[in-house]
């Protein structure tokens, strides 16, 4: 998702490529182009192990009983240019202990690779396979799970759901996640892996080519043996949309071990109340949502649609597709803006009314069987959803950190 209430860039923003930490290799007889295309890469899985049990004994639904609520490291290791590019700063065992002290006991880790690896090869730098595997150490150090994925990282997967680039996808999908798995293989149930973040797939015919990524990344993790062959795998939803999952997506990948899949959507209704930053001709921005938090004064900032009905028959229909039979849902990002451009009352009611929706969501999740995870991208600027201030390890959003935890209680 992009960066909540401007500020900091989006994942959808500049995609200047960085090369540091590109590991440079030899180039093959073909171009890069070529060897994309005709998924031309080195086999990045020569030595896979015995599968292990040991660590990872839980399928995914007894997994899902210990995760409470989530947080997304947002803005960090997926930046463009490098993990400090967008204005955070480098993950620390600090912030790390802070969140589990605040009461989560999740962290979805949004992840870029493409940038990090040889262009004609497909091979990650080890020091960036390094950096994240370090990163996942301080989560699992704290007795925290931790969700590493391949997020929107240049659109390679997200915007080329469709025939003509399904090969070189495929392609790199496979040689991508050979490394990754091989890198963190060790780690054990509390490191789960998620194939992509928001792949952008509209009708039936592209939910089928996303179904053929999805499968490669099973495959591949699999494939590497280990924990990794019974590790819980994450696959997404056509856009991590709630309504195009439930009208699209009706089966899930083939595993070679039952009951270790979950699935993964995102939630940012009503538009109008999370992320929309102007008022235009077809409506205007929700400042007070829910029942009880409606303006007296400002009643054309109103709600109008999204409440909490509406909210939850949404999360029913996840409930209802997967979780009651026995595949559970990631509710990998939500997040709604602080309108902090309000003044006096209308500022307090909008507040608290933002509180009463997070607390909301969370509740509602955790009702129909979904997992919680904030998206949090980390920004200083006056509209910013985050909770904790990085470069102090503080808590900057007591109002909203108190919403989100209670509604996890």
């Amino acid at each position: 998702m992009a960066a909540c209430g401007g500020g900091q860039p989006s994942e959808t923003g500049a995609a200047t490529t960085a090369s540091s930490g590109a590991v440079t290799a030899a180039a093959p007889a073909v171009t890069a182009a070529a060897a994309i295309r005709l998924g031309k890469y080195p086999d990045y899985n020569p030595d896979p192990l015995p599968p292990d049990t040991a660590g990872v004994q839980r399928n995914a639904s007894e997994l899902a009983a210990g995760i409470r609520i989530g947080w997304n490291i947002g803005n960090t290791l997926e930046a463009i240019g490098g993990e400090t590019n967008w204005g955070n700063p480098k993950i620390s065992r600090d912030l790390i202990r802070l969140v589990k002290q605040s009461g989560f006991n999740a962290i979805r880790l949004p992840t870029s690779w493409d940038q990090y690896a040889d262009p004609q090869t497909g091979k990650i730098s080890d020091a960036w396979l390094n950096r994240v595997k370090e990163v996942v150490q301080y989560c699992v150090d704290n007795d925290m799970y931790v969700i590493v994925n391949i997020h929107w990282d240049g659109g390679w997967l997200e915007n080329n759901v469709d025939l003509a680039r399904k090969s070189a996808v495929i392609a790199k999908q496979k040689a991508y996640w050979q490394q990754i798995a091989t890198a963190l293989r060790d780690f054990d149930e509390h490191l789960l892996f998620a194939g992509a973040n928001e792949p952008d797939v509209a009708d039936a015919k592209e939910m089928e080519i996303l179904m053929g990524y999805h499968q490669t990344f099973v495959d591949t993790v699999r494939a590497t043996g280990g924990r990794n062959a019974y590790r819980v795998l994450v696959v997404q939803g056509p856009k991590t949309d709630i309504g195009r999952t439930n009208s699209l997506m009706w089966r899930l990948p083939a595993d070679t071990v039952p009951g270790r899949l979950m699935v993964e959507v995102h939630f940012y209704d009503p538009y109008n109340f999370t992320l929309m930053q102007q008022d235009e001709w077809w409506g205007n921005q929700f400042y007070y949502w829910g029942n009880g938090y409606h303006s007296t004064t400002d009643t054309a900032h109103n709600a109008t649609w999204g409440e909490e009905a509406q909210l939850g028959s949404n999360f029913a229909l996840m409930k209802q597709k997967f979780v009651d039979r026995g595949v559970p849902v990631v509710l990998g990002e939500f997040a709604a803006m602080k309108r902090s451009g309000l003044a006096g009352d209308d500022l307090s009611l909008h507040l608290a009314s933002r509180a009463y929706y997070h607390n909301f969501v969370v509740r509602t999740a955790i009702a129909n069987g979904m997992l919680p995870f904030f998206w949090d991208t980390g920004a200083q600027d006056a509209n910013a959803s985050g909770i904790f201030d990085r470069n102090t390890n503080t808590v900057r959003d007591r109002q909203l950190l108190d919403a989100l935890v209670g509604g996890a209680r």
